[in-house]
């Protein structure tokens, strides 16, 4: 589940969990399988507590985005996150219309990409199909 999937502030990838410690977590590097410790300090978000600021006001949980953009390219990689800043624009406003563009930036949408690139390279897109549909109550605001 995405619950058990972790972005961490500052650092380039996308984690698990391992262990707990008293200062924090143990957490790995899901490409490298590479462990590293996660302090308090560490923003830690777990992939199904992060949500897109819409226009309408209702934040579209992530794993929605994620669906959104498996269904379009068939299951296969999106389009490179390293793409200039319009056509990033473009490519999200056709997975996701009723974004924000006042709050979503193109570093939000270059780490959707990223995220949604790395589980398809993975072979975790399942995960996608294992979280509930009303995620909603818990999701945080991604910025």
């Amino acid at each position: 589940m995405l619950k058990d999937i972790l972005a961490i502030s500052g650092q380039p990838g996308l984690y698990k969990l391992v262990s707990s410690t008293k200062n924090g977590i143990i957490v790995e590097n899901l490409e490298t399988g590479k462990r590293m410790p996660a302090y308090a300090a560490s923003k830690v978000s777990a992939l199904n507590d992060i949500a897109i600021y819409t226009q309408q006001g209702e934040d579209n949980p992530l794993v929605n985005v994620l669906k959104s953009i498996r269904d379009k390219e068939n299951s296969g990689p999106a389009i490179d996150a390293k793409l200039d800043n319009d056509k990033l624009k473009s490519y999200f406003e056709g997975i996701m219309p009723e974004y924000d563009k006042d709050r979503v930036y193109v570093s939000d949408i270059k780490k959707v990409i990223i995220w949604y690139n790395t589980l398809q390279k993975l072979n975790k897109l399942d995960l996608l199909d294992q979280e509930p549909e009303n995620a909603e109550d818990t999701a945080t605001k991604e910025k």
